[in-house]
């Protein structure tokens, strides 16, 4: 399999878990709940990734570039995630302006 494919394989798999359980299983849907979670999860991604790729010089093939292990970690994890995100936010009527009921304190 190739180093692509492995990043691009751990990053759906992870965003999976959160778009089809982690996030629909909040009791209350929040920004701040949201990200926390998305943090944790993209952490997580980063870390599978840097213990199969850091420090061994491979080559990641971008359509228009060559890349690291991060830099084609990070671009694909966001290209992934951002239809995702919309569709999630959409479907549970998430606004950019709606405050998180802690954040009233």
């Amino acid at each position: 399999m190739s180093p692509e494919a492995t990043i691009l394989i751990i990053n759906i798999a992870l965003l999976g878990f959160a778009y089809l359980w982690a996030y629909p299983s909040l009791p209350v849907k929040t920004w701040r709940a949201i990200m926390v979670r998305d943090v944790a999860i993209s952490v997580a991604a980063l870390t599978l990734a840097a213990a199969l790729f850091a420090g061994r010089n491979i080559t990641f093939h971008m359509v228009l570039f060559n890349t690291n292990w991060l830099v084609f970690s990070i671009i694909t994890m966001m290209l992934i995630e951002t239809p995702l995100f919309a569709w999630f936010a959409q479907k549970h009527n998430l606004r950019l302006n709606d405050l998180d009921p802690r954040d009233d304190d």
